[in-house]
């Protein structure tokens, strides 16, 4: 493994609330430098509206902290759940690249800074053979091999991923265990949101299982237990019964 390029991450009594819906209760979770770590959860458990938190995209009360090795931030790279498109949009897959890395008007073609990038970025996840297609043309699983695409340009220091397998057919599969692979070889650092359990056993190297607060935090092989995933994805009975005003409903 070469030199750690991602920061650490450190969430302290990080507190959300969506209306009435209390979303995360005084979270505490560290991620180490240069590690892949995955979050694992029940629908409703707060794990994607604490990726919006450390985006920025979401109020919270509490500190979210960024150690970067170097003396300035690095790069980072999020991978949304899915983008929906209007099959009708004359959006091709060369536009909507061009769209995330240069400031001129995609109308007018990709710069030649950007060209060789993204030419380079769509044939690592198995789509160069379609930049020519519209977004909106293409399957779940080919959209989300292009919002893979999008974040290795420029390369990330920090990759954020919201559940990127869930559309991927095994092909796709292939190409996302490749890229996590290079970028743990590479020291960036990753956090991972996942529902494929089976996955995070053999590709996180540490899994923190997430309801509204960390319920189990270790190395997958010793942390996944049946007794412990039981709790977890049942846990949310207790929930719906607590007295915040209203069950905690499709916050993922």
């Amino acid at each position: 493994m070469s030199a750690v390029r991602g920061p650490a991450l450190d969430f302290e009594a990080v507190d959300l609330r969506l209306g009435q819906t209390h979303v995360l209760k005084q979270l505490n979770l560290r991620v180490a430098a240069g590690s892949v770590h995955a979050l694992v959860g029940p629908n409703g458990g707060g794990k994607s509206s604490l990726v919006k938190a450390l985006l920025g995209q979401m109020p919270h009360r509490g500190q979210i902290r960024l150690s970067w090795p170097g003396e300035r931030p690095g790069t980072v790279g999020y991978v949304p759940q899915a983008l929906a498109f209007d099959p009708g949009l004359p959006m091709t897959v060369l536009d909507f690249m061009g769209t995330m890395c240069q400031r001129r008007p995609v109308l007018m073609g990709l710069s030649r800074t950007w060209k060789a990038p993204v030419e380079q970025a769509l044939h690592e996840v198995g789509m160069a053979d379609k930049a020519a297609r519209r977004m909106g043309a293409l399957s779940g699983g080919e959209r989300q091999r292009v919002l893979l695409a999008q974040a290795l340009i420029p390369a990330p220091d920090l990759v954020v991923l919201d559940e990127p397998m869930s559309a991927l057919d095994e092909a796709g599969s292939r190409v996302f265990e490749t890229l996590l692979a290079r970028w743990r070889a590479a020291g960036v650092t990753v956090l991972w949101v996942e529902h494929d359990l089976d996955a995070v056993s053999r590709l996180a190297d540490r899994v923190s299982g997430l309801s509204r607060q960390v319920l189990f935090d270790g190395v997958p092989s010793q942390t996944l237990t049946p007794e412990r995933v039981l709790a977890l994805f049942s846990s949310r009975q207790r929930h719906e019964h607590a007295t915040d005003g209203v069950a905690e409903e499709a916050v993922a």
